[in-house]
């Protein structure tokens, strides 16, 4: 589509631009999620991860306040003037092990399952809190969304089943 097709469309009332390069039909509802949809759309290769994964599958209380995506540690960083987004930066099977891909609204998203979200969240602890990842731990096995041994798969790729372990022994 030519650009100035794109923004006549815009300017008419017909398109809504969702952030730069992202736009949909007015007349459709939006997106549930639409700033997951908007950097998923903008960074395909990116997961999402720690505070955005806790909440995109509903453990825990947090509240994100900007979108956290995983992407290799040699892949260029995506920009965004918004949504706000905060990059992690992983490797090899912490990177690729454990991703999820759900549909919102017709768009791909990828998202770590909750046994690695949780053992992601035990290895980032000093910049999201420790708090945060007892929480995580606390209900992802009360709801039954992990097993044990699930969290300590993960916790081990992440090697920080020796930070998991007398956390989970103690829940027992």
């Amino acid at each position: 589509m030519h650009p100035s097709t794109l923004y006549g469309m815009r300017d008419a009332g017909l398109l809504e631009q969702l952030t730069r390069g992202v736009y949909r039909l007015t007349e459709l509802q939006g997106p549930s999620r639409y700033d997951v949809v908007a950097v998923a759309e903008r960074a395909p290769g990116a997961v999402l991860c720690l505070v955005s994964a806790l909440d995109f599958h509903e453990i825990g209380t947090q509240i994100p306040s900007g979108v956290s995506i995983a992407i290799g540690s040699k892949d260029r960083r995506p920009k965004f003037d918004y949504p706000p987004v905060r990059v992690y930066r992983m490797s090899g099977q912490a990177l690729t092990s454990g991703v999820e891909e759900h549909s919102i609204d017709g768009t791909t998203v990828k998202v770590f399952n909750p046994a690695k979200t949780v053992a992601d969240c035990f290895k980032f602890r000093n910049k999201i809190g420790l708090d945060v990842a007892l929480e995580a731990l606390r209900e992802t096995v009360r709801s039954r969304k992990a097993t044990r041994d699930e969290i300590v798969k993960y916790a081990e790729i992440d090697r920080v089943s020796k930070v998991v372990r007398p956390y989970l022994e103690a829940m027992e």
